[in-house]
C-alpha cells in the first residue's frame, strides 16, 4: 500500500473488500482537517510508538462501541478489521511516527467513489516542543463551550472546537466550565490538578480519557491517591500543580490558567513524575494492533 498523497498527510476508506486510499491533493493540516469532510460520527485519536506500536488500543475500540452504543446504532465495531487496517497503514507510513484519527459512522458515505462506514486518517507526529514540556504551558477559559454528549467521542464537538486557538504555549488549550464554576476538562484532554498528595480530576461529566487510566496506573507509585472531583474555580490558589493529558500529547505541565499562576508558577516535581512514568509506561506496554 502506497501513501495518498506526499508521504505526509492520508485519508484511506475501510471498506468490505478491505483499504482504499483516497486521493488528498494539496492537502494541509492535521487527521482532523482532513476528516472534516464526512458526516457526523465517533472517533478515536491516538499515536504510534516505534512506528507500529499504540498505546491503549483496546481501550480506544472500547470506548468508540461505548459510544456507538450510547448513540443508539444496532451496528458493532468490526474490530478485527479495523485492527488490520490501523496495522497496514501504519506500517507503510513514510515518516517515523503517525497521528492517526478513525472515525465511524452511523451510515455508509461516499467519498470519491468509495462508500465506507470507517475512515482513517494519518498524518505526522509532532511530539509537544521540549521547552513546553520543561517550562509549562499557559491556558485559557472556554466558557462559551460545552460538550452536550461528554462520554460520547463524536466529531461534532471537534467541529464546535475548532475556532479555538490551541498548542501555543501562551494559549495551549481552552478549559471547559460547568453551571457552578467547576473545573470539567480541556477543549481536547482531560484536567489534572495536584493538591498536597492528591490527584484531582472531575470524574464524572467529561470524556473518558485513555490517558488518564494510564495515569489511574502509575499515580499510586509517585504517592498520589487519585480523587474524581470537580475543583471549584474559585480553589484554583490552593492548587500545587496542573496538568493536561490526551493521548496523542501525553501528559503537558499547566503553570498558568489565564491570570492565575498555578502554585510557584513553574513546572512541580509531581507532573513531572507523571510525565516521565507515563513514557515510561507506554515504552513498555505499546503494542502493534495486530500483537
Amino acid at each position: 500500500m502506497t501513501a495518498t498523497t506526499n508521504h505526509r498527510l492520508e485519508l484511506h476508506a475501510l471498506t468490505g473488500a478491505g483499504l482504499r486510499p483516497l486521493a488528498l491533493d494539496g492537502a494541509q493540516g492535521s487527521v482532523h482537517d482532513v476528516l472534516e469532510l464526512l458526516p457526523p460520527g465517533v472517533y478515536s485519536a491516538l499515536r504510534t510508538f516505534g512506528h507500529t506500536r499504540f498505546l491503549m488500543l483496546e481501550a480506544h475500540l472500547d470506548r468508540t462501541q461505548r459510544s456507538m452504543q450510547q448513540l443508539g446504532w444496532s451496528k458493532r465495531l468490526d474490530r478485527d478489521a479495523l485492527r488490520r487496517a490501523l496495522h497496514a497503514t501504519v506500517s507503510a507510513y513514510a515518516l517515523p511516527e503517525a497521528r492517526v484519527r478513525f472515525d465511524v459512522l452511523p451510515e455508509p458515505a461516499t467519498i470519491q467513489g468509495v462508500a465506507a462506514d470507517v475512515f482513517l486518517a494519518l498524518s505526522p507526529h509532532l511530539p509537544v516542543p521540549d521547552e513546553f514540556l520543561r517550562e509549562g504551558v499557559r491556558v485559557e477559559l472556554a466558557r462559551h463551550l460545552r460538550r452536550d454528549t461528554p462520554r460520547i467521542k463524536t466529531t461534532a464537538f471537534v467541529r464546535a472546537r475548532k475556532p479555538l486557538p490551541l498548542n501555543t504555549r501562551e494559549n495551549f488549550e481552552g478549559v471547559l466550565l460547568d453551571e457552578q464554576e467547576r473545573f470539567l476538562e480541556c477543549s481536547s484532554a482531560n484536567l489534572g490538578f495536584i493538591r498536597g498528595n492528591e490527584l484531582i480530576s472531575a470524574g464524572d461529566g467529561v470524556l473518558e480519557g485513555i490517558t488518564c487510566l494510564v495515569l489511574r496506573q502509575v499515580a499510586p507509585k509517585l504517592g498520589l491517591r487519585w480523587v474524581d472531583l470537580r475543583l471549584p474555580l474559585a480553589e484554583l490558589a490552593s492548587v500545587d500543580e496542573c496538568f493536561l493529558s490526551s493521548s496523542w500529547r501525553g501528559v503537558v505541565p499547566i503553570v498558568q490558567i489565564e491570570s492565575v499562576r498555578i502554585g510557584a508558577g513553574r513546572v512541580g516535581p509531581k507532573v513531572r513524575g507523571l510525565l516521565e512514568a507515563y513514557y515510561d509506561f507506554a515504552q513498555a506496554q505499546a503494542r502493534p494492533a495486530l500483537a
